[in-house]
């Protein structure tokens, strides 16, 4: 059930709101992570209710804890002692040993017996505020006398600091802490009994949806509603607290408008999310979709009040939590008297939901086919780690700048030797990155570590690191085996570039001498074979300008990315440097994989396979003062590049250089004239 990523480049305007989002995304996630693994006993729990109680399937009094014994002693039965005691007793320990260890859980589930006792009501509030809270006093204590215990009294510590700590905590609990959960709970029932009471429950889902989107739906759902409708369920036998945000109906609506209205990837792999969704359970599998689109919370708004209207009207509700929120967990904790309402809700809210996101599919003028990949990349980004189940429906390799292996995993292995950064054609995108990856390299002292280009399908498995744009991971990944992949979508500033130089730093230990590096990094770069050479180790082979000021524009006409690389391809094939099939391929290489380098710059350039219609290495410069959306980034600079027999590298460098600059893209950008943006980006022709 259970985020994406955004761009690298964060407005600072938007840094408080982020970390506040993250600060309140933790605390859920820490909430919800009391309750998650606990989610079988809840189901067990439910199971034996369903089937033992009075009114169950099959009643019986020693199990189901109703009736006499041949002595007249009443049945305790399974029920009640296990929503009393254990299931509170496993969520303290959970949230205890998420703060402490083993340790942490053994005392706050100690602790968590004073609530218990003290209160007649399930303490599974209480148990996720004993838990954690003794557990942190524990660890503080411990924290006292670490290292200032004589040999030999260890144990002894260790056992009374616990024993008296978790004894004080129970009474502590049973005093203070079971009263004040009592009276929250006495009070948020009757804030639920007053939104049912006066039809005003499916409000609840202007928040419970959006907030579902960005991550906190398990917190909502396991942290906040669980306990609730347990409570609820204990009481009444049912609660349709368990139904508020577990639901599948909104999301499934979503999903099926995107197959009959979408377009793309995103109508091409709908039917397998509508299936992980509503039968699987996962529900975080169309969060992307909404990202894609924001304005489909509307319909899942929409779809969540309908299904909680229908399930008020039926007097419809579940045992226990549905977990995940498959349909075919939801009917197995629905009581029989609610097998009707709960499917008319279903129903209803995946046509309402369906209804409505068709019209804004159907209104919008792209048709639903934006970018699935960058969206899911964001929500995984919002989730805080990769989702796997997203990331194979939409045939995604990961988020953006998360890279296969995590920053711990890229500082393990042998000494860094070769680094190789890797694109589809091996001339253009990874050239720029492999120069502002070797420069940092060697600003840290590795200038014997090789770091090369190439194309992916010309990757061999002797390289240590491969980098490479996070839409070309599945192609590269399979061809090196034995390197650490790490994927970036900024081929200028990505922050990943920085954990590549410490894991060199880290596997390599220390620095090379700076003379010594830059000679060894020379010599590597003139024994470079073609189509893996260092870019900037050398000027034009052939003698030919490879940028003139005929073909630098300062105000470019093109108004999307598409007329932007048709702008900058004339330019090439006005020269008579490359053949309008060139142009052709530059397209399909955008469509491919983005062009877009970050600090305002795009290099559009042809495919591996279109090099036989490169005639001569040339360069075209376009300017747009007023900046283009290259599909939904700015771009004030276009380069153009048709590069045959690498001899387009060097000049490749020295744009690396530049644009890796916050100074010189300044002034950059501050030229005026064709004859000032060619003496800034250095004399390359000679």
């Amino acid at each position: 059930m259970a985020t994406a990523t955004t761009s690298e480049t964060t407005a600072p305007s938007g840094g408080r709101s982020t970390a506040a989002r993250a600060h309140v995304q933790r605390f859920g996630t820490f909430l919800s992570g009391m309750i998650m693994p606990n989610i079988g006993a809840f189901i067990a729990w439910g199971l034996i209710t369903a089937f033992f109680i009075e009114a169950g399937f099959t009643p019986f009094g020693p199990l189901g804890g109703f009736g006499e014994n041949a002595e007249g002693e009443p049945y305790t039965g399974l029920v009640g002692p296990m929503i009393t005691y254990l299931l509170p007793l496993l969520i303290a320990y959970t949230g205890g040993r998420m703060v402490y260890d083993v340790r942490g859980g053994v005392v706050g589930a100690i602790a968590t017996m004073g609530v218990i006792v003290g209160t007649d009501i399930p303490m599974f509030i209480g148990a996720m505020l004993m838990g954690p809270l003794t557990a942190f006093v524990m660890k503080k204590l411990d924290g006292l006398w670490d290292g200032k215990i004589k040999p030999g009294f260890e144990m002894l510590v260790n056992n009374f600091s616990a024993g008296i700590l978790a004894a004080a905590m129970a009474i502590f609990g049973f005093f203070l802490i079971g009263p004040a959960v009592l009276a929250f709970s006495n009070a948020a029932a009757s804030a639920v009994d007053f939104l049912v009471t006066r039809g005003l429950l499916p409000l609840t889902s202007i928040l419970i949806e959006p907030a579902k989107v960005l991550f906190l739906n398990n917190a909502i759902n396991h942290g906040i509603l669980t306990p609730l409708g347990t409570a609820q369920a204990l009481e009444q036998g049912k609660s349709v607290l368990f139904l508020l945000e577990a639901n599948p109906g909104p999301g499934l609506g979503i999903l099926l408008a995107y197959m009959v209205f979408g377009r793309g990837a995103a109508r091409a792999s709908a039917p397998g999310a509508a299936l992980i969704h509503f039968v699987g359970g996962i529900h975080e599998i169309y969060f992307p979709y909404v990202l894609m689109k924001p304005a489909l919370i509307l319909a899942a708004i929409a779809g969540g009040m309908t299904g909680i209207f229908t399930l008020t009207l039926f007097d419809a509700g579940l045992r226990a939590p549905a977990a995940p929120g498959s349909i075919i967990a939801v009917f197995a904790q629905a009581t029989t008297d609610s097998y009707v309402g709960v499917a008319v809700a279903v129903t209803a809210a995946t046509a309402v939901s369906f209804f409505v996101a068709s019209i804004i599919l159907k209104a919008s003028k792209d048709k639903g086919e934006g970018d699935l990949t960058e969206a899911t990349t964001r929500m995984e980004t919002m989730k805080g780690k990769k989702s796997s189940v997203a990331s194979a429906v939409v045939g995604t390799s990961g988020g953006a700048d998360t890279g296969g292996h995590s920053a711990r995993e890229l500082a393990d292995g042998g000494p860094v030797q070769r680094i190789v950064f890797a694109c589809d054609a091996g001339m253009g995108s990874s050239a720029m990155g492999a120069s502002v990856l070797r420069n940092k390299v060697k600003a840290a002292g590795f200038g014997d570590v090789k770091v090369t280009n190439a194309a992916i399908a010309n990757l061999t498995d002797d390289f240590d690191i491969v980098v490479t744009h996070q839409d070309l991971a599945t192609r590269a990944r399979p061809k090196v085996p034995s390197a650490s992949v790490v994927t970036v979508d900024n081929f200028m500033g990505s922050p990943r570039y920085d954990e590549i130089v410490e894991a060199v730093q880290r596997r390599n230990g220390a620095a090379v001498p700076a003379g010594a590096g830059g000679a060894a990094a020379g010599a590597a770069g003139a024994g470079a074979p073609a189509g893996d050479t260092a870019a900037g180790e050398g000027a034009a082979e052939s003698g030919a300008p490879i940028l003139t000021r005929d073909r630098i524009v300062m105000e470019g006409g093109a108004q999307n990315a598409a007329q932007a690389i048709d702008e900058a391809g004339g330019l090439l094939v006005a020269a008579g440097a490359v053949t309008d099939e060139y142009v052709t391929s530059m397209h399909e290489r955008e469509e491919s994989v983005s062009t877009f380098m970050g600090n305002g710059l795009a290099i559009p350039h042809g495919t591996n396979q279109a090099k036989d219609s490169i005639r001569s290495s040339a360069l075209s410069v376009v300017k747009y003062p007023e900046g283009l959306d290259w599909n939904g980034k700015p771009v004030t600079w276009v380069i153009g590049i048709a590069g045959k027999d690498n001899e387009h590298l060097a000049i490749l460098s020295r744009v690396a250089k530049i644009f890796g600059n916050k100074e010189k893209v300044r002034q950059l950008d501050e030229a005026r004239t064709a004859d000032d943006v060619l003496d800034l980006l250095g004399k390359v022709n000679d």
